[in-house]
């Protein structure tokens, strides 16, 4: 016998956690599409060289292997790079500005911790073919009206420009990233670790303590007050950096008041990117949100709705001699829009469908008798409450969202 089990920082998600993943993800969807951007797709596995040299000192965390034509591959490590080959590889046949979503797996041979996984799911917006910071701030924008859509009050998208960095080295910028998980004496302290000195560490932490808005910034800053959204969710944040190499210009975070996992969205200019896979520049901006850590923020300040099951009816079967009846009642439910679910084993008792129902946290049952067939009605039973009503046939679906809807 096989043992069930999985590896560590992979999950399965039972339905009440699929459904809520569901609904969380429908939602950014529907934000993402408001707004115009499209959505692609890109396979799980690239060419190694694809993620190689464009993610930094995180490349140890790649899956990477042989596959069985000895090809050097690796598992997709983030949705920036992958589109970036995408672009450059179809840039004849795309429209510029290039503005698209993407919604799919990533693995990171991470070491799993709340909130960090090996697998996990991202959420990507990017605009590409556009060198202005009204791209960035277009993008930020989307950013903040999602975490609204999603229910999220007090949030912020803290804000800065790696070209505020100018002059800083690379391994100096990445230690400075951990200044919230760390503390300036850790961050002087891995800065002197990479082989600088003392008094440059110092004096380099003082100098991003001391950064104030540049232009770029500033522009953002009116490009959200136009649109409409409150100064409480983005500020500056002089202290962001972002780990990753390829970032140019505008950078930000979305942290979420009393969320202590970490971000759960991250986003950066790449001006540099697309032009590793083609000889034409593409600029690049975008945004990967954390989905994971957003819908366990979402479980934790009661955003995510209460259901079991997708299910809104279970229509029994009253005898197997009904079973033809219960069907087609089964069919038109369907057809005005209602979720059906209908008792597999049509012999069996009332008690043990109902019990079925209640177990799997369908609301409503609907039980279609001999006498209901002869007078073209259905009895709605609300399993919550027990109450029910008999009503036509032709009524049922909208007594079905009145009692599912109070």
């Amino acid at each position: 016998m096989i043992e069930p089990r999985i590896l560590k920082g992979f999950r399965d998600f039972p339905p009440r956690e699929a459904i809520a993943r569901q609904y969380a993800r429908d939602i950014i969807r529907r934000t993402f599409e408001s707004y115009g951007f499209d959505p692609i797709e890109t396979p799980a596995i690239e060419y190694l060289e694809t993620f190689q040299g464009n993610i930094g000192e995180d490349e140890k965390l790649f899956f990477r292997f042989e596959d069985h034509g000895g090809r050097k591959v690796a598992l997709r490590y983030d949705q920036t790079v992958p589109t970036c080959r995408f672009v450059a590889q179809y840039q004849g046949q795309l429209t510029m500005p290039f503005k698209r979503y993407q919604m799919q797996t990533v693995w990171r041979a991470d070491k799993p911790q709340r909130g960090r996984y090996r697998e996990f799911l991202q959420c990507d917006i990017d605009i590409l073919g556009v060198e202005s910071a009204m791209a960035d701030a277009e993008t930020i924008a989307l950013t903040i009206q999602s975490y609204l859509d999603l229910g999220f009050k007090n949030f912020k998208v803290k804000i800065s420009d790696r070209a505020l960095y100018k002059g800083i080295e690379y391994p100096v910028i990445v230690a400075i990233d951990k200044l919230e998980k760390i503390g300036k004496d850790g961050v002087i302290a891995e800065i002197v670790s990479k082989g600088y000195s003392q008094q440059y560490a110092k004096e380099t932490v003082e100098r991003v303590f001391s950064l104030e808005p540049d232009e770029t910034i500033t522009a953002i800053f009116d490009y959200l007050r136009s649109a409409g959204f409150h100064a409480d969710n983005y500020e500056f944040d002089n202290t962001l950096a972002r780990s990753f190499s390829y970032s140019t210009g505008p950078i930000w975070e979305v942290r979420i008041d009393g969320f202590t996992a970490g971000a759960v969205g991250g986003g950066e200019r790449y001006d540099q990117l697309v032009s590793r896979f083609s000889k034409t520049d593409v600029p690049g901006t975008g945004i990967a949100f954390g989905f994971d850590r957003t819908v366990e923020a979402m479980l934790q300040f009661g955003l995510l709705p209460e259901k079991r099951t997708v299910a809104e009816v279970l229509v029994t079967i009253f005898a197997p001699e009904m079973l033809p009846d219960s069907l087609a009642l089964a069919t038109k439910l369907r057809a005005a829009g209602i979720n059906v679910d209908t008792y597999t084993e049509h012999t069996a008792r009332m008690k043990k469908q109902i019990g079925y129902a209640d177990k799997k946290g369908i609301p409503v049952a609907a039980i279609l008798g001999p006498d209901e067939k002869t007078q073209g009605a259905v009895v709605l039973k609300d399993l919550r409450t027990g109450t029910q009503l008999t009503c036509d046939q032709s009524e049922a679906a909208g007594q079905i969202r009145l009692l599912i809807n109070g």
